[in-house]
């Protein structure tokens, strides 16, 4: 224990006097510290027993020690020590009335009682305290050490330092979700951090930041997990109390645990990234027998069923965003792993350059996990169609297709049935394709642009009516005759036959793409 007025009251050598405060004894006791001067408040830290023979003050006026004392109180001195046989053979009444209105604890020191004794009796008590502390934080670290080397692992480290706390402990994951908590009950508590812990992954590694506990609530300090830019993990604990030495160094020893076992963890999925790499290049190379030979029990379930193929990059930062987010890409995979984690499922997430190439299970979480995070931001994602293992390389160009069209629509998620089952028209808002468009019909434009026809609003009239004379004159008022003048127009114009499907094809496309662009603009 620290030490506290109770027991330099009752330290048998001081031989010291409780005047005043005796309820406030219990109080702990920072240092010792003489003053004789009127106002000594401003070296004063709070938290010290102020030593004084009151040389620079009349301790018998009233009117002088209640303002000493108000003074003394405010600035955090927690009990005031008055040695007699100095300048006064008794304590004033005075200071005790004083003291007492305060609720100052007031000790009598006696003449052969020097305050040095009582500087060096706090001063020993101070040391002993952070022996005691220092030691118990040691034997807590080889308790953590030993849970560490356990079964158990992490959550034997939890269990017990929410022992030694005789609070909570709970452990998040790279993605912020909680993996393990102790006692069990903690889990729920744990899991309304969420906004906190995500504030504090998004800071370099190592960070750490206090919860304020709310009225009825217990005290929840947080700490990263790691030793680069991003956080893999985060430690959290509960405490009725904010945290002493010991305790300090028990959660300093369960970080330095924790974040082994996490880089550990962490070299051990490079080595499963590489090894899915080498899986990935078989299937996309067609051999599937072979990568379900090296995929083994690690991958193995993957390919036992039909997957997705995902392939993602990095959204663009729009240009009003305050910060683009940091490394989304690995936030993806994380969000993926860890889903696939929860549900037991198998998935293969792989980095290739800017982008990452993740397989899944068909309608299993790490698919679900994906979709959620893009629509967060920060991602853009295309996905295939379900696939076996001998399809991968069709899947993964599925996967580009449906990639390159949301890019285009501006979309965060595109899947392949998307854009099989739907129109082909939005496709022609690329660039490419609307150059390729002015280009055909420029000298049908030229043309109707010197007032000597409207061949581009007949043209679109004779191909929506599938080159039926008769209704696409009358849609635009004029008779078949001049309808079939214009037409052969086009076609000296063009130096094409209308007659050739693909010619009207490219016309017709021509002409939609051009009213789609001038749509949007």
């Amino acid at each position: 224990m620290p030490p506290t007025l109770a027991s330099l009251a009752h330290h048998s050598a001081l031989k010291l006097t409780v005047l005043a405060g005796g309820d406030r004894l219990d109080t702990p006791v920072r240092w010792a510290h003489v003053s004789e001067l009127a106002d000594p408040v401003p070296w004063m830290e709070g938290g010290e027993l102020l030593l004084t023979t009151a040389m620079k003050i009349d301790a018998a006026d009233p009117g002088t020690v209640r303002p000493y004392v108000r003074r003394l109180v405010r600035a955090g001195v927690v009990g005031l020590g008055f040695a007699v046989g100095v300048n006064y053979e008794r304590t004033p009444a005075a200071l005790v009335d004083a003291a007492a209105e305060a609720g100052l604890p007031l000790l009598e020191v006696p003449r052969r009682t020097p305050f040095l004794a009582i500087s060096k009796a706090v001063s020993a008590a101070m040391a002993a305290e952070q022996y005691r502390a220092v030691t118990a934080g040691f034997e807590a670290q080889r308790e953590l050490t030993r849970a560490a080397l356990g079964a158990d692992g992490p959550a034997g480290v939890l269990a017990r330092l929410a022992a030694y706390l005789d609070g909570w402990a709970a452990l998040y994951d790279a993605s912020g979700a909680v993996v393990a908590a102790a006692p069990e009950w903690a889990t729920r508590r744990a899991s309304r951090l969420g906004a906190q812990v995500e504030r504090l992954r998004e800071r370099s590694a190592p960070a750490s930041a206090v919860v304020a506990p709310e009225e009825g609530e217990d005290r929840v300090e947080l700490q990263s997990l790691g030793t680069g830019r991003r956080a893999r993990g985060v430690l959290a604990v509960g405490t009725g109390a904010p945290l002493g030495t010991s305790e300090r160094y028990a959660v300093n020893s369960a970080v330095a645990l924790l974040t082994l076992a996490t880089e550990r963890s962490r070299a051990l999925h490079r080595a499963e990234q590489r090894l899915g790499a080498a899986v990935l290049r078989m299937l996309l190379s067609g051999q599937a027998e072979h990568a379900r030979d090296v995929a083994g029990e690690l991958y193995g379930a993957l390919l036992d069923a039909p997957f997705r193929v995902l392939v993602a990059e990095e959204a663009p930062v729009p240009a009003d965003a305050e910060a683009p987010p940091r490394d989304p890409l690995g936030g993806l995979a994380d969000a993926a792993e860890t889903a696939a984690s929860r549900a037991g499922e198998a998935v293969l997430a792989v980095p290739e350059g800017a982008r990452l190439v993740v397989l899944a299970p068909d309608g299993g979480a790490a698919v679900a996990a994906c979709a959620e995070f893009a629509e967060a931001g920060g991602v853009v994602l295309g996905l295939s169609a379900p696939a076996a293992p001998s399809a991968a390389g069709a899947a993964l160009r599925q996967a580009e297709q449906a990639l390159a069209v949301a890019r285009r629509r501006g979309r965060v998620l595109v899947e392949h049935e998307d854009v099989a089952a739907g129109s082909v028209l939005p496709l022609l808002a690329d660039d490419a394709v609307r150059a390729f468009a002015d280009g055909l019909l420029r000298a049908l434009r030229a043309h109707d642009a010197t007032g000597r026809g409207d061949l581009v609003a007949s043209l679109r009239a004779w191909l929506s009516r599938h080159g039926q004379w008769d209704a696409a004159a009358a849609d635009l008022g004029v008779h078949r005759h001049t309808l079939r003048y214009r037409m052969r127009r086009v076609e000296e114009i063009l130096g094409r036959s209308l007659d050739d499907p693909d010619v009207r094809m490219e016309l017709w496309l021509a002409l939609k793409a051009t009213s789609a662009g001038s749509a949007g603009e």
